[in-house]
This record gives structure tokens, C-alpha cells and sequence, in this order.
């Protein structure tokens, strides 16, 4: 029996692991990987204490700190289903089933799909959900981003470095990523911007050759040897079918990170908490290991 399960190992994850172990709790932290959404991002010019650092260098930061406590990781293992039973909350993987007296969910978000014609048969093919992870194999390439928010402005600053033309489709009629992304790729001179237009199919014989987009009612095709998909997350929520959530799967809490489910708190981008970003996650993380500490130190088990 633990006194903490933390569901999940990125910033959110992590930073409840950190805090968790220096107030001596018995603790297990399950997660599919480490790192999280940080781990595939680029750049990062805003996370406070590094002008400058990339997105798995700062994932390795992270997992460097919390390996320096004596936490117990449950490493490539899935969580499919989580329940409070009486006093304890059950978590039940695809390895295994562990109880606790408390857990807190940080099991972030995941890629949305496109959902169109030939995603799939090219997914892995040419068709990705990660620049940071599968961009160089496209240097020199023609790409396409789809998206027009931070994700996608930020997986096309990194193509932009290293493919000979990317263009960013986005199905709005303007960007809605930081005005300074913005800025930066305006000023790329291999970039094309095609706003108020949408992805009708991904094409390709064994990988991807092109992309047919719709605008107004005009299809055309552009010739792409890598598609990067990046129009938005879903939260991964699904296991967790008591706790309340919103309209989007997102899980309810509170200013100090409880459930409706006494016992279950919630952190990170999983959360309704507004604005998904790293230092957000990693505060949401340390509220919520010092709610679980409260919440042990208040109730007889």
C-alpha cells in the first residue's frame, strides 16, 4: 500500500514525484514515458531559469532530478483503469494492479488526429505527430505543418531549419500561435502560410507524396514528402471515469488540485486548468503533492 500513486512523468508528473518524495511519502510513479509533452517540444524560450533550452534537454533535466530521490517507477506501462474503493485507490495497468492511499493524475494530453483519408496507412510513413522527434529525416524535404496554434508554430520554426520549403496549413482564417512565433516565421523565406484551408486527404504509394487541401470550394494538391500533425490534444482522461470532467475530457479541480473524488487529485495539462504550458504543469505538480501531504496528514487509513 503507498501513500501516493502519480499517474504520468512529465513536467506535472515529475515535479509531484519531487515533491512528494521530500516529504518522505511511500510513492510510485507509473507513466508510458518520460518527459511528457516536453520531451517532443523544441525550443523553449520561456520557462524560467533558462533563456534557452530545448524541449529534451529540459524532459532530461527533469527525469535527472527526480532520479536522485528513491521513487519507485513503473516505466512503458499503461494505466487503463482507476478507482477509489473505500480508503484506497485502485490503479490497474497492463501489467499489474497497485493501491494507494491517494494518487494524482498528470497523464497530459495526447495528439489529436485528422481523421482523413490515408492518415493512417501513412502514419509512421511520412505522416507524423512530432517534429522534434522526426524532423531531420525530412532535411531538404518539402513539408507540410497542419495547425495554426503554438504547437504547430513551433514544429514549423524547427522544419524551417532544415527542410527546403514548409508550408503550414491552417483551417482558421489567421494564426493563433505567440505573436513572436509569428514574427519569426514571417520572416522565413522557405515558409508559406495557406490560412482558411483544409486537409481533405493524405496521399502516397509506400510513403507520402503529397497532400490534397481544400480551399473555399478549390482542392489542390501540394507535393510533401512529410505531413506533421499538430491540431491540438486530447486529454488522457479515459481510465479515470469517476472524477467529474469538462466538455473536452479535461478533469475537474479545484485551486488546490482535488477531484470531486476525496483522496483523487489532478495536474497538469489532464486538468481544466487554463493555459497548457511546462512551468504551469510543474506548478500545478508541486500544489498538488503538497494537497496529497494535507490530505494524509488530515485522515486516519
Amino acid at each position: 500500500m503507498f501513500d501516493l500513486i502519480i499517474i504520468g512523468a512529465g513536467p506535472a508528473g515529475i515535479t509531484s514525484g519531487v515533491y512528494a518524495a521530500r516529504k518522505k511519502m511511500e510513492l510510485l510513479v507509473i507513466t508510458k514515458d518520460i518527459g511528457g509533452q516536453a520531451a517532443w517540444s523544441g525550443d523553449i524560450e520561456n520557462y524560467t531559469g533558462y533563456q534557452f533550452i530545448s524541449g529534451p534537454e529540459l524532459a532530461a533535466k527533469f527525469e535527472e532530478h527526480m532520479r536522485k530521490f528513491d521513487i519507485q517507477l513503473k516505466d512503458n506501462e499503461e494505466v487503463i483503469e482507476l478507482k477509489k474503493i473505500d480508503h484506497r485507490v485502485r490503479v490497474k495497468t497492463n501489467q499489474g494492479v497497485y493501491e494507494a492511499k491517494t494518487t494524482i493524475i498528470a497523464s497530459g494530453k495526447r495528439s489529436r488526429e485528422l481523421n482523413v483519408p490515408g492518415e493512417k496507412e501513412f502514419k509512421n510513413r511520412g505522416l507524423t505527430y512530432c517534429a522534434t522527434c522526426d524532423g531531420p529525416l525530412f532535411t531538404g524535404k518539402d513539408v507540410a505543418v497542419i495547425g495554426g496554434g503554438n504547437s504547430a508554430l513551433d514544429a514549423a520554426l524547427q522544419l524551417i531549419k532544415i527542410a527546403r520549403h514548409t508550408h503550414i496549413i491552417n483551417m482558421t482564417d489567421h494564426l493563433t500561435g505567440d505573436p513572436i512565433m509569428q514574427d519569426k516565421l514571417n520572416q522565413a523565406p522557405n515558409a508559406t502560410v495557406l490560412n482558411n484551408t483544409r486537409v481533405s486527404a493524405v496521399l502516397g504509394d509506400k510513403f507520402v507524396s503529397g497532400i490534397k487541401v481544400k480551399k473555399n470550394a478549390k482542392e489542390e494538391v501540394i507535393p510533401v514528402s512529410g505531413i506533421f500533425v499538430e491540431i491540438g490534444l486530447i486529454p488522457n482522461s479515459e481510465f479515470a471515469k469517476d472524477p467529474d470532467k469538462n466538455q473536452l475530457g479535461e478533469i475537474k479541480v479545484n485551486c488546490h488540485n482535488e477531484t470531486n473524488i476525496p483522496g483523487i487529485f489532478a495536474a497538469g495539462d489532464v486538468t481544466d486548468v487554463p493555459e497548457k504550458q511546462i512551468i504551469i504543469a510543474a506548478g500545478e505538480g508541486s500544489k498538488a503533492a503538497l494537497s496529497v501531504f494535507r490530505y494524509l496528514m488530515q485522515n486516519k487509513f
